[in-house]
């Protein structure tokens, strides 16, 4: 069971019980038809990365369906809250690749997927034998992947703001594997 294909997805559900607003965002991320299976981080090797769309299409209601599934809920009002699945492919099409979780409060979309994403770089790069300064910025990290082009990354993330009458508020991030 190696999956030869993956995409991401991501949404939001808001609903005065915390399950019910989980739900809602798997319905906004259209995969609430599937029985999902949370895995771990890794991308099988040759495994491709395709559109939600088509995806999307290649999933059947009630399938299991195994996923890498980030999820952050709050019923606090006005708290932002972020969930990001972070992604790193090698160039090199016989090696694997990994994937990132990260929930936060606080962060924006471009905060959380930038920490996701440069989570999965560092655990790809650093599998590979790259040795780097921690201390650099992820952008100085990026810039390095990319002019080696060794390493494409890439993110998934959905923040929300609390709901103002305390609805519970859910957010969502997925890689999802077709089989």
């Amino acid at each position: 069971m190696i999956p030869k294909y993956f995409f991401l997805t991501k949404g939001v559900g808001r609903h005065k019980e915390r399950l019910q607003s989980l739900e809602l965002a798997l319905r906004d991320a259209d995969i609430q038809h599937v029985n999902i299976v949370n895995v771990s981080s890794i991308i099988p090797p040759g495994c491709k990365l395709i559109s939600r769309e088509k995806g999307l299409k290649m999933i059947k209601p009630g399938e299991i369906t195994f996923a890498v599934l980030d999820k952050n809920s709050t019923n606090e009002p006005h708290r932002l809250i972020a969930a990001s699945i972070g992604v790193a492919i090698p160039s090199a099409k016989d090696s694997y690749g990994y994937l990132s979780e990260h929930h936060s409060f606080g962060e924006t979309d471009r905060m959380a997927g930038d920490y996701a994403e440069d989570l999965a770089a560092t655990m790809l790069a650093t599998n590979m034998g790259f040795e780097f300064d921690p201390e650099n910025t992820w952008d100085e990290r990026k810039q390095l992947f990319k002019t080696r082009g060794l390493i494409r990354t890439t993110n998934m993330t959905q923040s929300a703001v609390g709901e103002k009458s305390g609805l519970w508020t859910t957010v969502i991030a997925a890689a999802v594997f077709v089989l």
